[in-house]
């Protein structure tokens, strides 16, 4: 038998493995998925209807898929760590040669049922790749270049295939939650400092490649008003919603820049302005702590590992909804450019749905399995 994969104590059996379920988490999880339902419901104008019902058929799926991937053993996914990135590679080149067009972008797969987008699910798939490869350094060669090598390329060669759909926002978060892994692994600072500087250096050759309507995000940024009905609208419509909300909103299915159709993109990407606009400040506070708690749950669960490959991946989890969650509020509310990110759980959408709650069966089968011994140096504790 593999040593690497022994585990002290015998093998929980599938009702224990329920009733050690991080209960807490899923009903946070449930709250969440409820307000994204309500909301997608008031954005359709009271109706189930485009939206709210396949919304909550989809997180009641994908609320199956999480607790089926809870259950499975955790060295199952340290084994398939490597394979499971490598197949979602293989589906981003796929989405390259005949990949479905949508908005001006190639990034999906016409699966018939579903529009399958591996951009979402590398997010995943980076995660895992990069706890299985830094669960099998020993922490004195973390900072050695070569040691890097591999590491960075699992992080940039989706990011340069997501880049060239395009995919500004999806990169972004690859990229960003790649370089929270190689922190969160022992990294040096010194070694991030260089890897910014070098960025900031590249900063105008990388403009030559961005598309014009990327660079139309940047300038409208910069100054939405200059052109409030072409570039700076979504940014200008947005933060006009929001305001008018003011500290308890207008009431549920009362908001008028969303029904008035002012406001673009109000079941996806502006998901959380159309409900700032109907909460007020209050309602999107409250989103906001429901999210605080999910975090917090992360973190418990990762320094509760006794394994490093558990405690890697379920930080990784953590940070990747973080970065959802800051990124697209920072962007409805105009602090950073507006990059197509979704509000995970709450905007409309299949695959971002069903790789979220895949995420979190992983972060619970690492509270599961807490106690196992995963991996050369990431044995457990007796």
């Amino acid at each position: 038998m593999d040593q690497s994969f022994d585990y002290r104590g015998p093998r929980q059996r599938v009702a224990e493995k329920l009733l050690n379920l991080n209960w807490g988490l899923v009903l946070l999880l449930g709250m969440i998925g409820a307000v994204g339902i309500a909301m997608l419901y008031s954005a359709a104008n009271g109706s189930w209807t485009p939206w709210a019902e396949k919304q909550a058929v989809r997180f009641g799926v994908a609320a199956l898929v999480m607790l089926a991937v809870a259950l499975v053993d955790l060295r199952f996914w340290y084994r398939i760590a490597y394979g499971f990135y490598g197949v979602v590679l293989v589906l981003l080149i796929a989405v390259e040669l005949r990949g479905a067009v949508g908005m001006g972008a190639q990034r999906w797969i016409d699966l018939g049922v579903i529009q399958l987008q591996p951009s979402e699910l590398m997010k995943v798939g980076a995660m895992l790749a990069l706890a299985r490869y830094f669960n099998g350094v020993p922490v004195e060669e973390i900072g050695r270049p070569l040691r890097l090598v591999m590491p960075a390329l699992i992080v940039l060669l989706p990011a340069a295939l997501v880049l060239k759909q395009p995919d500004l926002g999806t990169a972004l978060m690859l990229v960003l939650g790649g370089g929270a892994m190689f922190f969160l692994a022992g990294v040096r600072v010194w070694q991030f400092a260089v890897v910014i500087l070098g960025g900031v250096s590249a900063v105008p050759i990388a403009w030559r490649f961005l598309r014009d309507y990327q660079k139309n995000r940047i300038y409208t940024f910069l100054d939405p008003e200059n052109d409030p009905l072409g570039a700076g609208y979504h940014s200008l419509q947005s933060k006009i919603a929001i305001g008018s909300g003011g500290m308890t909103g207008k009431g549920f299915l009362m908001g008028t820049q969303s029904h008035l159709s002012f406001l673009p993109e109000k079941q996806t990407d502006f998901i959380f302005t159309m409900l700032a606009e109907e909460w007020g400040l209050i309602g999107g506070l409250v989103l906001l702590g429901l999210y605080i708690l999910v975090f917090v749950y992360g973190f418990a669960i990762a320094f509760r590992s006794r394994n490093h490959f558990g405690r890697l991946l379920a930080l990784g989890i953590t940070v990747n909804l973080f970065l959802y969650v800051f990124i697209n509020t920072a962007m409805v509310i105009g602090l950073i450019p507006v990059v197509g990110v979704p509000l995970p759980l709450i905007s409309y959408g299949g695959t971002a749905m069903l790789t979220v709650m895949f995420g979190f069966g992983l972060l619970m089968s690492v509270y599961v399995h807490r106690d196992a011994r995963v991996g050369r140096f990431g044995e457990g504790v007796d």
